[in-house]
């Protein structure tokens, strides 16, 4: 009498036909998790292209923050002000605006008033959010910013002199 989900004979462990089952088995399961790998990798290669061969618009605007003079918020800044309110400066200026169709890794340059110049470069992103690496070389700055599609940042990229800094507002997909 056979018991209730066994066989109805038994295989010896090391007759030829257990040893070709278990082989079978291995490298069935084996060449599924294999098979499985290789769909997930080509579905990851296929999604990139769509997100690495893209550019990426980008509006970036310097402000001139002050602390002197009366206070005032230029009308170009409207979509701002909730942000710059919040800052230590009283008057707002939009000194410079450009817009990029940035690519990953390479950078774009922006001149700021005091002489400086502001390095841009795209250097990840993801659905929707992109992660800038943003650098003035003359004043040794170097700040990684990852900003979503919806959100604008608001970044100091000059020391204050003489009550007065310069920002820089930066958007992906304006």
């Amino acid at each position: 009498m056979v018991a209730a989900g066994a066989t109805p004979f038994a295989l010896s462990p090391s007759t030829p036909l257990a040893r070709a089952s278990r082989a079978t088995l291995r490298t069935g399961c084996a060449a599924r998790r294999r098979s499985r790998g290789a769909l997930f990798l080509a579905l990851a290669i296929a999604a990139l292209p769509s997100v690495a061969a893209a550019t990426v618009p980008v509006r970036v605007r310097i402000l001139k923050g002050s602390r002197q003079g009366p206070p005032a918020v230029d009308a170009k800044l409207a979509d701002v002000h909730g942000q710059l309110s919040r800052l230590a400066y009283q008057r707002w200026d939009e000194v410079g605006q450009q817009q990029f169709q940035m690519d990953w890794n390479k950078p774009v340059s922006m001149g700021i008033p005091d002489g400086s110049t502001l390095e841009l470069t795209l250097v990840s992103g993801q659905k929707d959010t992109v992660t800038f690496q943003v650098r003035v070389p003359q004043k040794k700055t170097n700040s990684r910013l990852t900003i979503s599609k919806e959100q604008r940042i608001v970044h100091q990229v000059t020391d204050e002199k003489n009550g007065e800094a310069y920002f820089a507002t930066i958007r992906p997909w304006p």
